[in-house]
C-alpha cells in the first residue's frame, strides 16, 4: 500500500462529476477520481474551513464515530473495476478492535480529511489507473 494525500479539488459546478487527484506522500506517483459535486464540496468546504450551519452526512457520520469512542485509522482505495474505484474504512473500537467498511472513496476521502486519517492506495490500484491516463 502506498500512502497518498489529497493534492487538489477541481470543481465545475457546471458539469456534475468532479475531479479529485490523490499524490503520493514523498513521491510522485498520483490518482485521479471523479467524484460527485456534493461530495467534492463536503471535501472543498473541510478544508476550507468554512462550516456549514447543520451537519453535512459526513460531518454526522464522524460525529458518530467519535461518539462510539471509535477512531478513523485510515481509508484504503483498494481496487478498480469497470472504471469504478472502491475503498475501505478502517475503524477502531473503542477496545481496538478493528472494523472494516466498505465505501466510495469520495466518502472515504470526506472523512478521512475529517478525521485527519491517512489514505492509502493498493500499488495495483495505481498502476491499473495509470493504464488508462
Amino acid at each position: 500500500m502506498i500512502e497518498m494525500e489529497l493534492n487538489k479539488i477541481i470543481i465545475d459546478e457546471k458539469r456534475q462529476d468532479q475531479v479529485i487527484v490523490l499524490k503520493e506522500k514523498n513521491g510522485v506517483k498520483t490518482l485521479t477520481i471523479v467524484i460527485g459535486l456534493l461530495e467534492a464540496s463536503s471535501i472543498k468546504m473541510k478544508l476550507s474551513g468554512i462550516k456549514a450551519p447543520r451537519p453535512l452526512t459526513h460531518d454526522l457520520l464522524y460525529s458518530i464515530i467519535e461518539s462510539l469512542q471509535a477512531k478513523v485509522e485510515k481509508i484504503v482505495i483498494d481496487k478498480l473495476e469497470n472504471n469504478t474505484f472502491y475503498a475501505k474504512i478502517c475503524i477502531a473500537s473503542e477496545n481496538q478492535e478493528t472494523k472494516i467498511i466498505d465505501a466510495r472513496p469520495s466518502d472515504s476521502i470526506a472523512l478521512a480529511v475529517r478525521a485527519k486519517a491517512p489514505i492509502f492506495v493498493e500499488e495495483e490500484v495505481l498502476e491499473q489507473s495509470a493504464k488508462y491516463k
